[in-house]
């Protein structure tokens, strides 16, 4: 058995989880939004109490993959409702900037000969505490991180000087430059 789909998630309060089978989609409800996501007919997902419980319905080599996934994706979708996500950039280099005060767009000067305005993306918001950093939340984990990657193939971190954007825990593997004057005779 799956050692992920068969942990059950817990409902925090003021979250509420409905099953369409019907459909096969699963809707949460919590503080901070809602949430749906459909799951394959193979998988039976069932709401106690407090509890979810995430079931296959054979042993598959599919079904045995669809049971990890599907628990996991609704065990974001709950704790996204209840808490949120959230990712930080850093912009490493000289004149390297981002704004986004800028209204629907975030401001980024990235050594460009040009400003690259991104939009924000519906339902996830952008702030900027400080010119370098920016701090990217949404309850979708999913949204939360493809803005951050989105963001970050901007200007890719490089390995001599480490200039770019770069996650907040990223570390970079910084490789030497030329070594001068090592074989003049």
């Amino acid at each position: 058995m799956s050692q992920i789909g068969k942990q059950i998630i817990q409902i925090p309060d003021k979250v509420s989880v409905e099953i369409d089978n019907n459909k096969s989609q699963v809707y949460v409800k919590g503080p901070l939004g809602d949430l749906m996501q459909t799951f394959d007919s193979r998988i039976q997902i069932e709401v106690n109490d407090n509890s979810i419980s995430v079931k296959r319905k054979s042993d598959d080599k599919k079904d045995r993959e669809l049971h990890g996934l599907y628990r996991a994706l609704i065990n974001n979708m709950v704790s996204g409702v209840s808490e949120g996500f959230s990712k930080e950039l850093n912009l490493v280099g000289v004149g390297y900037t981002a704004d986004a005060s800028k209204g629907n767009f975030l401001l980024l000067n990235l050594g460009f000969s040009h400003p690259i305005y991104l939009e924000k993306p519906e339902g996830i918001t952008i702030e900027t505490p400080n010119a370098t950093t920016i701090i990217i939340k949404g309850i979708s984990k999913q949204m939360v991180g493809q803005v951050a990657a989105k963001i970050r193939s901007l200007r890719k971190p490089e390995p001599y000087k480490g200039k770019g954007v770069k996650y907040s825990d990223e570390t970079i593997r910084r490789k030497a430059g030329k070594t001068v004057g090592a074989g003049a005779a």
